[in-house]
């Protein structure tokens, strides 16, 4: 993952802050739900049904509605992504979010627009917020299809473009390689080394 400091404007922050709020909004509820299959055995809600509950929130919080809806929805994403990668034994499982911590969203998808202002500067789109700069302290790798929004506990903003590594052969010639040891009965010394008694 490729990091690069950004630099919103005055008016933009706001906008990125109410994103983050968003964003641990719907996060938050989705551990809790997975908790009651845990402790209850209750089955947590589907995609499709968390879906249904956002599109219900939306209708009942005007300043939910007032966000931007990929972006809600990118969150479900990224939970339920989270909970493959937990059961797959790869990471940990999600826990709950705090403001000033993991706080950050995720842009996908058409709204994924990337653009060069010139060789120090370029710029990303962000929904409701529209053209951010960022510091191009190198290029912007090829294949990126993502990037999410950060920022860390200093307050400062952040956007990370997420790349597929290529794959790395390992080294050798595919040989079996049998290793020779040579085993003593005489019990190592605590000092670490061996001691030969003399006559």
């Amino acid at each position: 993952m490729s990091r690069y400091r950004l630099y919103p404007t005055a008016e933009q922050v706001p906008v990125l802050d109410t994103h983050c709020a968003h964003e641990r909004f719907l996060w938050n509820p989705c551990v809790e739900q997975q908790s009651y299959f845990t402790r209850g055995g209750v089955r947590p809600p589907g995609h499709a049904e968390r879906n249904r509950q956002l599109t219900e929130a939306r209708a009942a919080f005007d300043w939910l509605a007032a966000g931007s809806v990929n972006v809600q929805q990118q969150a479900l994403r990224n939970f339920d992504q989270a909970m493959k990668n937990f059961f797959n034994g790869s990471h940990r499982k999600p826990d709950f979010r705090r403001r000033s911590q993991s706080d950050g969203f995720r842009v996908v998808g058409k709204d994924f627009r990337v653009g060069k202002l010139n060789r120090k500067w370029s710029q990303c789109w962000v929904p409701k917020v529209g053209w951010v700069k960022f510091r191009r302290t190198r290029d912007v790798p090829d294949g990126a299809k993502s990037y999410r929004i950060m920022r860390d506990r200093a307050g400062r903003w952040h956007v990370a473009f997420a790349v597929k590594p290529e794959p790395i052969e390992a080294p050798g010639t595919g040989e079996v390689v049998g290793v020779a040891g040579v085993w003593s009965s005489r019990p190592p010394c605590r000092l670490g080394r061996c001691c030969t008694a003399r006559p």
